[in-house]
């Protein structure tokens, strides 16, 4: 069998392998399994999902899965991916599970695990559970077979934590803010948050029908949205992703505000008070130089990890880090969640407008950044383009191109069969050259 686990989680399209009822009945079974090694009588488990028409199904096979091994399963319905890793923590459940592919199309899906922390697997835990799909599960007697339930409440216990971050006393009234919630899973708890908070709130992409999540709209298509802030005459835009663990941000312009800006935004102000923990942000190999340039100027330090919001977290819990996020629009703050909260650095950002009295187009936009280009090659299973000689010459070549006036990453997705190639440099004739050196190398590699 190929590895199940990429960067988060399980993830491809629905009904096709890897993500069919079939593997998630044995996936629910395997991990079932691992939580329950300590003999315990009691174990339960929490699942959510975004609003995707193949939730229902690998909803339901998990639940099957667990069950067998004598799980109880406690149903959430849909809810943004850190909310279960909240209510994995608060309801003290031996495992949460996620069903989401996140800001992919609504025909993939993908399945997120969290442990009784809250935080997400780790790549040693996600072996184990992996040789359990491979070896197979015995199941229970009859008699020791969990339970599954609904839990109609998670959501609202998720708004009341993500209203407590959000400074004491302080209200949004006056504020008009857009939020977009790419028809998926906060396009309730989202526009609730923030009308009880105070705002004026313009709603766009909270009509899910199980085929529009991401479809136009949400983070990765922050276009919708900056027409309605424009069209509404709003403060700000709010725009985040199907599982709603990531935020893109809208100044009253329109104009885009990316992972980056955010973080360069936070890391400074908290140094300046005096609250980032061990002075540095954690961010991934992704993040602009001009965020680097910007946080030194400020005296803050940036360690770089690994694509992947799961290795930001990891690094963050070593060396007892407080923030940290992905250029993409994952934000951790460890003071608050355990997991990327899109909703949650909304607010934080709309905190700042508020305390600041400024426009959003003041705030939101802290440094210029030096000029990336990111291209995408697909490939098909069984491809291994990086291995090509063609290829590694390509990028020894592209790399001797950009030596002192930029650099260069490539790197395969771990959550799509994509090449990805990125660049930086402030020559943008030589940004442009090598970039297109590599991919035309990786095309033709996967087209032989």
């Amino acid at each position: 069998m190929t590895k199940l686990f990429g960067t988060d989680g399980v993830r491809g399209t629905a009904n096709t392998s890897p993500m069919t009822a079939e593997m998630a009945l044995r996936l629910g079974a395997a991990v079932g399994r691992y939580f329950k090694r300590d003999g315990e009588s009691v174990h339960r488990v929490v699942i959510g999902k975004d609003t995707r028409l193949s939730g229902y199904m690998f909803e339901n096979a998990l639940t099957a899965g667990l069950t067998s091994t004598g799980m109880n399963v406690l149903l959430l319905g849909p809810v943004p991916t850190p909310a279960v890793g909240l209510l994995t923590r608060s309801m003290r459940a031996d495992l949460g599970v996620m069903i989401s592919a996140s800001h992919n199309p609504a025909t993939d899906n993908g399945i997120k695990f969290f442990g009784p922390d809250g935080y997400k697997l780790s790549d040693a835990a996600e072996t184990e559970v992996e040789q359990l799909v491979v070896t197979g599960v015995d199941p229970l007697d009859a008699t020791d077979i969990g339970r599954a339930k609904h839990v109609y409440d998670g959501r609202y216990r998720y708004v009341e934590r993500v209203k407590s971050s959000f400074p004491r006393q302080m209200r949004l009234d006056g504020l008009k803010v857009v939020i977009d919630c790419a028809n998926g899973a906060a396009y309730r708890v989202a526009p609730e948050a923030l009308w009880e908070l105070g705002a004026t709130v313009i709603p766009v992409g909270v009509a899910p029908n199980g085929h529009n999540i991401n479809k136009g709209c949400g983070s990765t298509h922050p276009q919708t949205a900056a027409e309605a802030v424009v069209a509404h005459g709003a403060d700000v835009g709010i725009c985040l992703d199907g599982d709603a663990d990531r935020v893109i941000l809208l100044d009253e312009r329109g104009r885009v505000g990316n992972g980056d800006q955010f973080m360069g935004l936070m890391a400074a102000r908290w140094a300046a008070e005096g609250r980032l923990k061990g002075g540095s942000l954690v961010a991934t190999v992704m993040s602009n130089l001009g965020l680097e340039r910007y946080l030194q100027g400020h005296g803050v330090g940036l360690e770089r990890t690994g694509v992947g919001d799961r290795y930001v977290v990891e690094r963050m819990r070593q060396g007892g880090f407080n923030l940290g996020g992905e250029q993409s629009g994952h934000i951790v703050m460890t003071d608050y969640a355990t997991t990327g909260d899109g909703l949650m650095a909304g607010l934080q950002f709309l905190a700042e407008l508020v305390q600041s009295g400024k426009k959003a187009s003041e705030v939101l936009h802290v440094f210029d950044p030096v000029p990336q280009l990111l291209k995408n090659v697909r490939f098909a299973a069984g491809q291994t383009p990086l291995d090509m000689e063609s290829v590694k010459t390509a990028i020894t070549e592209a790399e001797a191109q950009l030596t002192g006036n930029g650099r260069l990453l490539i790197r395969k997705s771990g959550t799509e069969p994509l090449i990805r190639v990125m660049a930086e440099s402030e020559d943008e004739g030589i940004l442009n050259a090598s970039v297109d050196h590599v991919v035309q190398a990786v095309e033709a590699a996967v087209t032989a």
